[in-house]
């Protein structure tokens, strides 16, 4: 299996064509967000990972996601990827963020101790 995408987003909805192909909708996509008012802050974001498993995989995974300041960890998700051999899904995880500071923190994601896709998030303050 294999991370296709990361994504920050606001707005994440699944819909069916008239042809009967899924589509995935990813409104509000960000790599930065502003404090809501004075330091500290925390954030709850959402992170979709688009995920692609090949046709002769088992189509079960483990996906691990290491949100880290620099070298300190701090957060962390773990939780099991299911996608049907030869087509494509997604998981979200959230986690909650504390920022002491304007800084940045980036989701390391992974899935079976894989290739690491890194997404970063940005915290500024407010007005920015």
């Amino acid at each position: 299996m294999e991370i296709i995408a990361a994504l920050f987003v606001e707005n994440f909805d699944i819909r069916t064509t008239p042809e009967g192909p899924a589509r995935i909708d990813l409104g509000g996509v960000y790599f930065s967000t502003a404090a809501g008012g004075p330091f500290p802050a925390t954030v709850t974001p959402h992170l979709v990972v688009l995920v692609r498993c090949p046709s002769d995989h088992s189509g079960t995974g483990l996906l691990e996601v290491v949100f880290r300041r620099g070298d300190d960890e701090v957060a962390r998700n773990r939780q099991f990827v299911n996608v049907e051999p030869g087509k494509f899904g997604y998981n979200l995880v959230q986690a909650e963020l504390e920022f002491s500071e304007p800084g940045t923190v980036q989701a390391e994601c992974r899935i079976d101790q894989g290739e690491t896709t890194r997404v970063p998030l940005t915290m500024v303050p407010a007005g920015q």
